[in-house]
């Protein structure tokens, strides 16, 4: 019994409350925003929604295989040969070597031993990892394991929720449009002296709106709210009434002139109210949840590296679109909870590519633990942080493309590495053995094996050092987006 509005968001990711009455249904661990009302548990424990989307980020992390680091997949070929080298080198020295033939041939195979030691294959890893996820926390990239920064730089799909991570995820009023006769200064203040009266966000937004512009709002009386339609009071002498469309049809007045407008501003991913005065049409107000400003760069960001770009996300479909059409984004995928989310990324996994998802809700926590590595903005809730492999400290977008291409760095630094490691030390051993002795009569000391060896070294943690000078493709300046390096 009773009637209330519900805020959903941390299940479905919309913004706007839900207007829940008697028969509906309401889930555990969402926000009663208004009103009172009285409600039967159906499902409790380990039955409940949010006990389920905990299960299914249980479920997605354990499904997620180790990375193999690189540089197992060449010593694991490398030791053993160099192993066989040296005792090869041992025993054809001692046949075939000088005499004395025991410590000639010791001596030759001591230098294999250590000229073919692996420390800098060792260090081709770990060091650029630790370089490379170090330069990342200061361009505010949290990689939260070495795995996610190896797997990042392989990623074809990119998919983004909508609230929160593309949009703001806080409702403002973004136009106000008056009927001829009427004044728009007049007009927002009666409006936002009736919303104040209301605790709804749209409400807020068009208070915050009126307050932003100084404008100062008169007392209220006769106050009536009518739930799933609007409000209706009497301010100054005047009857105020705001609300849908259908609000107005129940009054009698018609909203016909505003038709194209209301249009206009739904494929605008608005939502448009309407504000009568003394029973006429006044005015259509647009509310929407505004596009953060440096979103529209981060996306053509990732499609300058030729990446697609999907959004995943619980609002409804016309929304989303005209949102998707409005930057661009490839796919767009709406309506869907949790569960769907999961789905949608394992869709976007069809023909073996690799997807990363963004996002920032509870709501999106299965399919940070579902996707190949999972974004969480840092603003977000702790449920999605600790459900993703890398976090983006400064809430912002233009991390995403910043975090792939250090990833990229990074993974080249390593390969680097190990081809120089790999080359350099192999390319030794057969001097180290002996080869050139019957030539030139000249064999590698063992003091100048270790010697070479360790300049190996010092060769890798030289190059992981240049790591530390990654030039991130974007930055967010204290004003607006710039270029690294602009």
């Amino acid at each position: 019994s009773g009637s209330s509005f519900v805020d959903e968001a941390m299940i479905s990711g919309e913004p706007i409350p839900v207007m829940k009455e008697a028969g509906a249904e309401v889930i555990g661990g969402t926000i009663n925003k208004t009103g009172s009302f009285t409600y039967r548990a159906t499902k409790v424990g380990a039955d409940t929604l949010l006990a389920q989307i905990i299960r299914m980020v249980e479920t997605a992390q354990g499904s997620k295989l180790p990375i193999q680091a690189l540089v197992d997949k060449v010593t694991a070929w490398f030791v053993p040969a160099v192993m066989v080298a040296a005792v090869l080198t041992f025993a054809v020295w001692l046949v075939f070597g000088p005499q004395p033939g025991v410590a000639f041939a010791l001596v030759n195979a001591v230098a294999v031993l250590i000229i073919a030691c692996p420390c800098a294959m060792g260090l081709a890893t770990p060091t650029s990892i630790m370089v490379g996820t170090g330069r990342a926390a200061e361009l505010g990239v949290l990689f939260r394991n070495g795995g996610a920064l190896q797997s990042l730089k392989s990623v074809q799909v990119v998919a983004l929720d909508k609230t929160g991570t593309l949009t703001a995820g806080k409702p403002v009023m973004t136009d106000l449009e008056v009927v001829e006769g009427f004044e728009r200064t007049q007009v927002l203040s009666l409006v936002a002296a009736v919303e104040a009266q209301s605790e709804h966000p749209v409400a807020a937004a068009i208070v915050a709106a009126a307050q932003a512009e100084g404008l100062a709002l008169d007392e209220v009386s006769a106050f009536e709210a009518v739930p799933g339609y609007g409000v209706n009071a009497m301010v100054g002498g005047h009857r105020i009434a705001v609300g849908a469309d259908r609000h107005m049809v129940r009054l009698g007045i018609d909203v016909q002139p505003f038709a194209e407008t209301a249009v206009r501003m739904g494929e605008m991913a608005k939502t448009p109210l309407y504000a009568a005065i003394d029973g006429k049409l006044a005015a259509v107000i647009a509310v929407s949840d505004p596009i953060k400003p440096t979103t529209p760069q981060a996306i053509r960001a990732l499609h300058h590296m030729g990446l697609k770009v999907a959004m995943i996300t619980g609002d409804n479909r016309r929304t989303a679109e005209a949102i998707g059409a409005q930057l661009g984004i490839d796919e767009v995928v709406a309506e869907v909870l949790p569960d769907g989310k999961v789905e949608a990324i394992k869709r976007l996994r069809a023909g073996g590519r690799a997807v990363t998802f963004v996002g920032d809700g509870i709501n999106d926590a299965p399919a940070l633990a579902e996707a190949d590595v999972g974004i969480a903005i840092g603003t977000g809730t702790d449920v999605a942080i600790e459900s993703a492999d890398v976090v983006l400290m400064s809430g912002d977008l233009l991390g995403v493309s910043n975090a792939i291409a250090l990833s990229k760095a990074t993974i080249a630094n390593i390969r680097q590495n190990l081809f120089w490691a790999f080359a350099y030390n192999a390319s030794l051993i057969p001097v180290a053995a002996g080869v050139l002795y019957p030539i030139t009569g000249t064999l590698l000391s063992p003091m100048l094996a270790a010697g070479a060896m360790a300049l190996s070294s010092v060769f890798v943690l030289g190059n992981a050092m240049r790591l530390k000078r990654f030039k991130a493709p974007l930055r967010v300046a204290a004003g607006p987006v710039v270029a690294a390096g602009g």
